[in-house]
C-alpha cells in the first residue's frame, strides 16, 4: 500500500511540474515511468498475500470484517484490503501465586468452600481460536480476548463451582471432579466468543494453616497406628516362635526321657570312655564298681 501511495504521490508531481514548468518537460517520462513501476510494484506486493503457518487472515475492508478466512499459505487478495493475522495455535493462560508463573501481579484465585473456608487455587487454560470464528471474535472480542474472556470466565466458573466442594475434598478426593466440572462451564462459553477449550488444570491447592495442619496431624497419627500395628504383629510372631521352640525342647526331653533306660546309659558310657582311652591325654582307666569312673591323666608325667 505504501508504494502505492508512493507512486500516486509522485505521478502526481510530475504531472505538476510538467505543466508549471515546460523546460522540465524532459524529465517527465522518468518520472512517470517510475511512478508507474512503482504503483505495480504497490499493487503486486498488496495483492499477494503470505498467511504463516497457525494463523488465520481475516479481511478488513475500509473498517468492514469480512466472513471470509485466509488459511496458511499464499493468497491473491483485493489490494485495498487490510489483512489482520490472528495466531490460531494453541495458547495458555496461567492466573497463579507464584512469580515465576503468573502473567500478572498476584493472580492466584481466592474461593469459598462449602465449609466456609478460603482456598487460594492455581490455574492454567489451554485454549485456542476456532479458524472458522476469527472474524466474529475480531468483531465481537477483539484482539484483547485473554482479557475480556478467558480471564473473567474461567474465574468466575471456579468461584461457582467452588462452593459445592468442602476444602479437603478439593484437596483430596474431589479434585478431578472439580475440575472436570469448571472445564464444562468453561467450554460452552468459550465457544459462543469463538474459542475451543482443549484443556484445564487445577495447578495447585492451597489449604488454610489451620487445614493443613489438621491434615498433618492426621497423617501423622495415621502412620504411628501403622507403625505400633507393626511393632505388634512382629511380637507377636516372635512369641509365636518361642512358643514353638519351648514345646519343640519339652517334646524332645520328654522324649529322651521316656527312651533312655539303665543299659542304654551303660552303653553310652562305654563308648564314651573309649573315646578318651584312645585319646592322647588320657593314659590310665580306672574302671570302679560304681556308676562314675577313674580317670587319670598321665600327660607331663
Amino acid at each position: 500500500m505504501f508504494l502505492i501511495i508512493l507512486g500516486l504521490f509522485l505521478l502526481m508531481i510530475t504531472t505538476v511540474v510538467a505543466k508549471s514548468n515546460p523546460q522540465a518537460g524532459r524529465f517527465v517520462p522518468v518520472g512517470r515511468t517510475i511512478s508507474l513501476v512503482l504503483l505495480l510494484i504497490g499493487v503486486l506486493t498488496s495483492c499477494i498475500v503470505q498467511i504463516n503457518a497457525g494463523e488465520a487472515g481475516v479481511k478488513v475492508l475500509f473498517g468492514k470484517v469480512q466472513k471470509e478466512v485466509l488459511n496458511s499459505g499464499l493468497h491473491f487478495v483485493n489490494p485495498l484490503l487490510d489483512i489482520k493475522r490472528i495466531d490460531v495455535k494453541t495458547q495458555n493462560y496461567t492466573m497463579s501465586g507464584s512469580s515465576d508463573e503468573r502473567q500478572s501481579g498476584d493472580d492466584e484465585i481466592r474461593v469459598l468452600t462449602s465449609d466456609g473456608l478460603e482456598v487460594a487455587i492455581d490455574l492454567t487454560v489451554l485454549y485456542r481460536i476456532i479458524p472458522s470464528e476469527a472474524p466474529r471474535l475480531l468483531v465481537e472480542t477483539g484482539f484483547d480476548y485473554k482479557d475480556k474472556v478467558v480471564r473473567p470466565q474461567s474465574r468466575t466458573a471456579i468461584r461457582d463451582n467452588a462452593v459445592y466442594y468442602q476444602a479437603v475434598e478439593l484437596f483430596s478426593t474431589k479434585r478431578d471432579e472439580f475440575q472436570n466440572r469448571i472445564y464444562k462451564s468453561i467450554e460452552t462459553d468459550f465457544k459462543k466468543r469463538g474459542l475451543l477449550l482443549e484443556q484445564l488444570l487445577v495447578r495447585n491447592i492451597t489449604l488454610p494453616a489451620s487445614v493443613r495442619a489438621a491434615i498433618e496431624a492426621k497423617i501423622n497419627a495415621e502412620q504411628e497406628a501403622q507403625k505400633m500395628q507393626f511393632v505388634l504383629q512382629k511380637e507377636t510372631q516372635e512369641a509365636e516362635r518361642k512358643r514353638v521352640e519351648a514345646k519343640g525342647i519339652s517334646d524332645y526331653q520328654r522324649i529322651i526321657n521316656e527312651s533312655l533306660t539303665e543299659r542304654q546309659l551303660q552303653y553310652e558310657q562305654i563308648k564314651a570312655m573309649k573315646e578318651l582311652a584312645t585319646s592322647e591325654n588320657s593314659k590310665v582307666i580306672i574302671m570302679g564298681k560304681g556308676s562314675t569312673p577313674v580317670i587319670l591323666d598321665s600327660k607331663g608325667q
